[in-house]
């Protein structure tokens, strides 16, 4: 969170009534390099940065969603040349959310899932 604007304008005329940098530090609670930073501003007021630019296009990806509903974040990712985890981040943001399990068969029969997972112990799938 930014610190408000009435508090920075304390500090500025702090400064310029002749205190240091150092002391209003310590009297206000903030860093120096954050006086520093305000000091060379033009204007004080805190800059809100909706979503910066990153290499990742989001219209694109939303197309890619649309027109590959089953692709997986890895070949995403590769496709658009970005980390698995920006795939994620930009379906999160976008409320893309993912694909949910459906029952097969055997799982939407009560009895036949019962059966299917009493033998699937037995099954030896590590051949």
């Amino acid at each position: 969170m930014s610190y408000s604007l009435d508090l920075r304008q304390k500090v500025i005329t702090y400064l310029e009534n002749g205190g240091s940098i150092t002391k209003a530090a310590k009297i206000f609670g903030i860093g120096r390099a954050t006086i520093y930073r305000w000091l060379n501003r033009q204007n004080l007021e805190p800059t809100k940065v909706e979503r910066r630019q990153r290499k990742l296009d989001w219209k694109a990806l939303e197309k890619d969603v649309q027109e590959n509903p089953d692709a997986k974040l890895i070949e995403r990712a590769k496709k658009f040349g970005v980390h698995p985890t920006a795939i994620w981040y930009a379906l999160n943001k976008i409320q893309i959310t993912r694909k949910k399990k459906e029952l097969r068969y055997r799982e939407r029969n009560r009895e036949e899932r019962i059966k299917y997972y009493r033998i699937l112990p037995y099954q030896n799938v590590w051949k």
